[in-house]
């Protein structure tokens, strides 16, 4: 049997993890840093960058400068914009460009690198639902109230200063620009079937577990506070956390029992006037409930988790696969989440966590009461999703599936058939 050359992956992101460190730029890294130590495959990390910023030198990383979006179409302002990265591919020769975003590089990158590269497989990780969402991507409507598909008629509605005919030529527009990618990874299923209700093939996308970056230091053994809960990311309206602080409000003395709420997390400083008065009054009425630590290092999140007993995830919108549920549980701590969206798909109530009807602080009320019990606490078996080598081995099994005529293995099917991440 002849051997094969290594497979050439070149993973695209639109940030570098030392520069913002969200949930994909830190799970795209951290799949190209498996790719990498891999003798049998040769791997390449393109980031977006912003202009003038420089990375400190790799030999297996280049910086392009982020490029300037169209804020409805996100196709590049500069029609040459993809100059740079495409020398950079060119000099690589990959046999797969793997996306994690169509931010930075523009919606219009994967049909010029087709174009460039025809014989590469071209892979588009969906984090969110920015093509389908005009509002950031969150499906979340700005009356408050959940989205529960694309519509023109509706998005005009969030933004009366656009026609619902902007927004149907802004979907068409899309799909078709999108036509160029081979297949799609969806870290959860609920993500996978809100694409292919707007309109991507269900035999194109693949659901995969985001993969997390392996803990600089050994998880440490900390013997938690009894019932100490924490929240963890962005503060801003859609990550809940008003929410959260609503419910603390809410619970006497006797059923909060002397616990403490840790928030952990930065960009309050970016929201809206109106958001960050009422975040200062609900924290002043939570008094010495709550502590809120600011931004945290990356590298820090095992020990922060190991020092509480629960983490709380109180989203309001369509949440993915969030990062922050993947820590929880490789730090061995329940999760108390929205039970919507990719939340409700790997929380389990009474299992690994316990789930709250979404946006609603009474119920989260009861879910933080809930959660003070010691016998709860005792019968809950939290694990892991899925480990580095599976999440691993099912992104080189969909390229090679799409490889196929070249590398000799069967295609994938669909993302209901796809290779899953082994529990």
């Amino acid at each position: 049997m002849v051997a094969q050359r290594p497979l050439r992956i070149a993973t695209l992101a639109h940030g570098h993890p030392s520069l913002s460190a969200g949930g994909a730029e830190v799970s795209a890294y951290a799949l190209h840093r498996a790719f990498a130590a891999d003798p049998h495959l040769a791997a390449l990390h393109i980031s977006c960058v912003p202009k003038g910023v420089k990375l400190l030198p790799q030999v297996d990383e280049i910086g392009v400068s982020t490029a300037d979006l169209h804020p409805l179409s996100l196709v590049r302002s500069d029609p040459r914009g993809h100059d740079g990265l495409g020398t950079a591919l060119r000099e690589f020769r990959p046999d797969v460009v793997h996306f994690h975003h169509v931010l930075g590089f523009g919606a219009d990158a994967p049909l010029a690198l087709r174009k460039l590269l025809p014989d590469a497989v071209i892979v588009l990780t969906l984090h969110e639902y920015i093509t389908i969402c005009h509002r950031q991507g969150q499906m979340l409507k700005t009356d408050g109230q959940l989205c529960h598909r694309s519509d023109p008629e509706a998005c005009a509605f969030c933004f009366p200063d656009r026609s619902a005919g902007s927004f149907l030529r802004r979907e068409r527009s899309l799909q078709t620009l999108l036509e160029a990618v081979d297949a799609f990874v969806a870290p959860s299923a609920f993500l996978a079937d809100r694409y292919v209700e707007w309109g991507i093939g269900a035999d194109r996308i693949a659901v995969i577990e985001n993969l997390l970056a392996e803990p600089a230091i050994p998880m440490p053994v900390i013997r938690p506070r009894h019932g100490d809960l924490a929240f963890f990311g962005q503060i801003n309206p859609f990550k809940g956390v008003d929410v959260l602080l609503e419910a603390v409000i809410m619970l006497s003395d006797d059923d909060w029992r002397g616990r403490h709420l840790h928030i952990h997390g930065s960009g309050l400083e970016h929201q809206a006037s109106e958001y960050r008065a009422r975040f200062a009054a609900l924290l002043e009425r939570c008094g010495a409930r709550v502590t809120v630590h600011g931004p945290y290092d990356n590298g820090e999140v095992g020990r922060l988790m190991s020092a509480v007993e629960w983490i709380v995830v109180p989203s309001v919108w369509w949440e993915n696969s969030p990062v922050v549920i993947q820590e929880a549980f490789r730090a061995d701590r329940p999760v108390i989440g929205s039970n919507l969206g990719g939340i409700a798909e790997k929380v389990r109530d009474g299992v690994n966590g316990l789930l709250f009807r979404v946006g609603d602080a009474r119920d989260l009320a009861l879910a933080l009461k809930r959660s003070g019990d010691s016998g709860l606490m005792a019968s809950l078996r939290v694990a892991p999703n899925a480990t580095t080598e599976s999440i691993k081995a099912a992104h080189l099994a969909l390229y090679r599936g799409r490889h196929s005529a070249r590398l000799d293995v069967l295609p994938i099917a669909g993302y209901a058939a796809a290779p899953q991440p082994a529990i």
